[in-house]
């Protein structure tokens, strides 16, 4: 299987390069990446358990999906994507900001990341890709912040800089399924 790319950037998200994924997190250069939050009726996040043979970050629990756009992919097309790939369902997803971040590994890797962040609604049960995904829960957003400081080594550290810095703009996102809707939404 070949390698996947990742778009190299500048802070101003303008794109400069291509280098393979692995090499990008060996080097710690900047690069476009994205993290979509599916939220609920109940106002829960979907979170996911990373699979045991991802090459970092195995079995921590974090956003719904995250991953890195392809080249000539708009960062909501590659949010939809990824989303299918990992979790096997389709939804309609909003951006809401992006930030850089730059976070170094036990491994050796580092991950330096300008990341979009998505908001998407869904009420039903995903169907998972188990070469990608270990695990899936639904959890409200103040459990999720309650227990990240209770038990902050069980949770990537992406999702962790995005609850701690951006908190206030998943509460303010309710979802605008009703109860109702959610029930047939699958």
């Amino acid at each position: 299987m070949i390698e996947e790319n990742v778009i190299l950037v500048n802070k101003n998200d303008e794109q400069i390069g291509l280098m393979p994924k692995l090499e990008a997190h060996e080097k710690a250069v900047l690069h476009r990446a994205f993290s979509v939050f599916v939220l609920n009726s109940k106002n829960e996040i979907m979170l996911q358990q990373r699979a045991g043979q991802k090459y970092h970050s195995p079995l921590l629990w974090t956003n719904t999906c995250c991953s890195h756009q392809r080249e000539g992919e708009t960062n909501i097309q590659a949010g939809s994507r990824r989303l299918f790939e990992e979790m096997g369902f389709k939804t309609e997803l909003k951006e809401l900001f992006h930030f850089i971040y730059k976070a170094p590994f036990d491994n050796g890797l580092t991950e330096h990341e300008l990341d979009h962040v998505m908001i998407g609604y869904y009420n039903g049960e995903p169907v998972i890709n188990p070469e990608e995904v270990e695990s899936w829960k639904w959890m409200k957003i103040v459990d999720v912040k309650k227990d990240m400081e209770l038990h902050p080594l069980v949770y990537t550290i992406w999702f962790k800089i995005i609850f701690e810095e951006f908190y206030h703009f998943l509460e303010e996102h309710k979802s605008p399924l009703s109860s109702e809707e959610g029930k047939h939404n699958t």
